[in-house]
C-alpha cells in the first residue's frame, strides 16, 4: 500500500459537508522558501481534474475521489515535484484554477485564495471523516512535538 504524509495537507471541513483542501504549514513548499514553478491538474493521459464538470443539486458529473487519488502535481524551481492527494473520499466539486496563473497564492494564502480543491464527501461518511481530522489546536501541538523532537 502507498504511504502518504497527511500532515502536509489541511482539510477544512464545513458544517454543510464541504471540504476545502490546501497545503498545511508543514508542507515542504511552505517551509523551505521554495518557489512554485508549475501546478498541473493533469493526473494521467486520460484524467484531468480541470475536466471535472459538475451540475445540479446532486453534483452530477463530479469525479469521484478516493483518499489516495491525486488532485494535482506541484513542481518547484529546484526540480522537486509534489503530488497532492485528496486524503478523503468524495466528489470533486471544483479545483482552484486561479493558482494556475498565480501559483504564489498557494504559499501566500493557502487557507483562503490558495486552496487546491473542494470535495464533497458522501453524507454517510461525513462523521467518520470529521472524527479522523485534527482541530487547529491539535495540529499545532503535533507540529510543536515534531519540532522539539527534531532539535
Amino acid at each position: 500500500m502507498a504511504s502518504y504524509n497527511y500532515s502536509r495537507i489541511i482539510i477544512f471541513f464545513f458544517f454543510f459537508r464541504i471540504c476545502v483542501i490546501t497545503l498545511a504549514e508543514a508542507h515542504p513548499l511552505l517551509q523551505s522558501g521554495k518557489t512554485i514553478k508549475n501546478i498541473n491538474y493533469q493526473i494521467s493521459a486520460n484524467c484531468s481534474r480541470l475536466q471535472n464538470k459538475v451540475s445540479g443539486k446532486s453534483k452530477r458529473g463530479a469525479q469521484f475521489l478516493t483518499e489516495l487519488a491525486p488532485l494535482c502535481r506541484i513542481s518547484s524551481s529546484d526540480g522537486e515535484e509534489y503530488t497532492i492527494y485528496s486524503c478523503i473520499r468524495g466528489r470533486l466539486i471544483e479545483v482552484n484554477e486561479n493558482i494556475l496563473s498565480n501559483p504564489a497564492l498557494l504559499q501566500e494564502k493557502p487557507s483562503t485564495e490558495g486552496y487546491i480543491a473542494v470535495v464533497l464527501p458522501k453524507f454517510e461518511e461525513s462523521k467518520s471523516i470529521t472524527q479522523g481530522l485534527l482541530t487547529q489546536k491539535e495540529y499545532e501541538e503535533v507540529l510543536l512535538k515534531r519540532r522539539s523532537s527534531a532539535s
